[in-house]
């Protein structure tokens, strides 16, 4: 019993690592903390191996949420290192208007950020991306349409204030 779950998580991991990290990668823009994230949904997922049904959506879950908190993390860093060199209290307008994709993803509220990022980012069909996030096809349809108009509010909204 013992050796066909750990040939199952072995064939998972070769099946699935590269993939993921590459996703990762694509989220975080560094190759180390790509392959630290991938890691940890890896260990996440072999601590609940017996529990979950869909460990394919259970680590691109994980890995998202993750990432939210690599961002969040980076954020922080940012403000901090805003404070002890005493910049101006107001931003330049070139860095309130930065029309990163990546900064907009991330501030989407977590309803939306999800299916994006599994959606566009895993090239996941909308039918999985709605099982995974227990949500009907219709409600995942509306969600990511609903984060591309507002991406593309505050894309436009970038583009206005830097013309």
């Amino acid at each position: 019993m013992k050796r066909s779950r750990e040939k199952a998580a072995s064939e998972l991991f070769a099946a699935l690592y590269p993939r993921l990290a590459g996703w990762c990668r694509r989220l975080v823009d560094d190759d180390e903390t790509a392959h630290e994230i991938a890691s940890e949904a890896f260990t996440r997922l072999w601590a609940r191996w017996t529990s979950v049904t869909e460990p394919r959506g259970f680590l691109y879950v994980t890995a998202a949420n993750l990432v939210r908190d690599h961002w969040r993390k980076l954020e922080r860093e940012r403000r901090a290192i805003h404070r002890a060199t005493n910049e101006a209290a107001v931003r330049p307008q070139t860095e309130q208007a930065d029309p990163s994709v990546r900064l907009l993803v991330q501030s989407l509220p977590e309803r939306l950020r999800v299916p994006i990022l599994l959606h566009y980012y895993a090239d996941m069909p909308i039918r999985e991306v709605s099982v995974l996030t227990g949500r009907k096809e219709g409600t995942t349809k509306a969600d990511l349409h609903a984060a591309r108009e507002l991406l593309r509010a505050h894309l436009r909204r970038s583009l206005d204030h830097t013309l």
